[in-house]
């Protein structure tokens, strides 16, 4: 139920039937393999949670491999809170800085996911509850990165399309940069275009697996064809990457994932070079800062996508194997000091963002009626 000193409503039950909205396909198994999956398991550093109380944070990320949201927090009694929601395949994930709304990429549509408690008000123990509120449908663009710029357009990595892109009220996206060795705008994912940082609001770099012009061109370049890209002079500044992701601005300087190594670094931007601070023992992909710290999400490596990288060889030399999970790094010293960890139905992740002041995030999904039957309305009008 949601509660305060001023509102309450009837509590509605979590796991009610429901119908999935004709507009949001859902993921399931068969129910033949529903047995073989192995179920999910979730662990942390000793200190994790200590640490997410003193920041006063919660942790949102995704999970396209498995079809999930995952929410990140504390309950009453300091304790590791998790909560999940199925999307259809969701990627790119952005969050507003007082944490109140979520962007989500899935397959072939972008949702717009907004708290609807107020300070004070809880949902089942929860501080936040997000809802969908609005879907745009773009078809399957195979978008990865997403954000919000300065004037609060939704800004996105349109991969398939080799493109930087905006929603559009009458089509799929509108197009605003493509790397210039990009001949023409083609659903062909040719350099496989994946990450966008902002600099002041504005989209300013770019990270691509390759330079290639010919469908699936990206596919042979991952050991060392990997590059970073500055939009606002259409340049290549970085290249001989790995399968770069998520590059990110934070504190004056552009960090980025070298993945095919999983390196987690920054781009001295004089050089034209990638400096790694700490190797982590994963496919990194999923990039967030707070503080003195940069969190930094891992995958285990699957089919041939990711097979035959350094990065093998690289745990294999450290007598390891990869792991799923969220790593925290120090950016003073590049230790990693605290640690979330996921086995079992979850091997790989891909967005992760901060949520300030949250302590318990929860969402409203697709599969049950709340969605349906959770009613709430602005501030009501003075009626005569």
């Amino acid at each position: 139920m949601i509660s305060s000193d001023f509102a309450s409503s009837p509590s509605l039950p979590s796991q009610s039937p429901g119908v999935p909205t004709p507009f949001l396909p859902q993921p399931s198994l068969d129910p033949a393999l529903a047995s073989s999956v192995p179920p999910l398991s979730i662990s942390c550093s000793r200190q994790f949670t200590q640490w997410l109380g003193e920041q006063s944070i919660s942790l949102a990320f995704t999970t396209y491999q498995s079809n999930r949201l995952f929410l990140v927090g504390l309950n009453g009694q300091g304790q590791l809170a998790t909560f999940e929601r199925l999307f259809d395949r969701p990627m790119g994930l952005a969050a507003s800085p007082d944490g109140n709304r979520l962007y989500l990429s899935t397959r072939y549509q972008i949702w717009r996911l907004e708290n609807v408690l107020d300070p004070g008000q809880h949902y089942k123990e929860g501080d936040r509850l997000y809802v969908p509120r609005q879907g745009f449908i773009t078809g399957d663009l195979d978008t990865h990165d997403l954000t919000i710029d300065h004037q609060g357009n939704v800004i996105f990595m349109n991969t398939a399309n080799n493109c930087l892109a905006t929603l559009s009220n009458r089509h799929s996206f509108r197009p605003l940069w493509f790397p210039p060795f990009i001949s023409k705008l083609a659903a062909e994912d040719r350099c496989h275009l994946n990450g966008l940082a902002l600099v002041e609001g504005q989209p300013r770099y770019a990270s691509a697996v390759s330079q290639s012009d010919i469908i699936d061109g990206w596919r042979e370049q991952r050991q060392t064809g990997g590059c970073i890209l500055d939009i606002a002079t259409n340049q290549v500044i970085a290249t001989g990457l790995s399968m770069p992701h998520s590059p990110r601005w934070y504190r004056d300087r552009l960090w980025v994932l070298n993945s095919g190594l999983g390196e987690f670094g920054f781009i001295d931007l004089d050089q034209g070079k990638f400096q790694p601070l700490t190797f982590c023992p994963g496919y990194v992909r999923g990039l967030a800062f707070w503080g003195d710290y940069g969190l930094v999400g891992l995958s285990k490596p699957r089919d041939q996508t990711f097979a035959g990288l350094a990065l093998d060889d690289r745990l294999t030399a450290k007598n390891t194997t990869a792991r799923c999970g969220i790593y925290v790094i120090d950016l003073r010293s590049g230790d990693i000091v605290h640690w979330l960890q996921m086995e079992g139905v979850v091997t790989e992740l891909y967005d992760v963002q901060v949520l300030p002041g949250v302590k318990r995030p929860t969402a409203l999904g697709f599969r049950s009626n709340e969605i349906a039957q959770l009613i709430t309305s602005d501030p009501a009008l003075n009626f005569i």
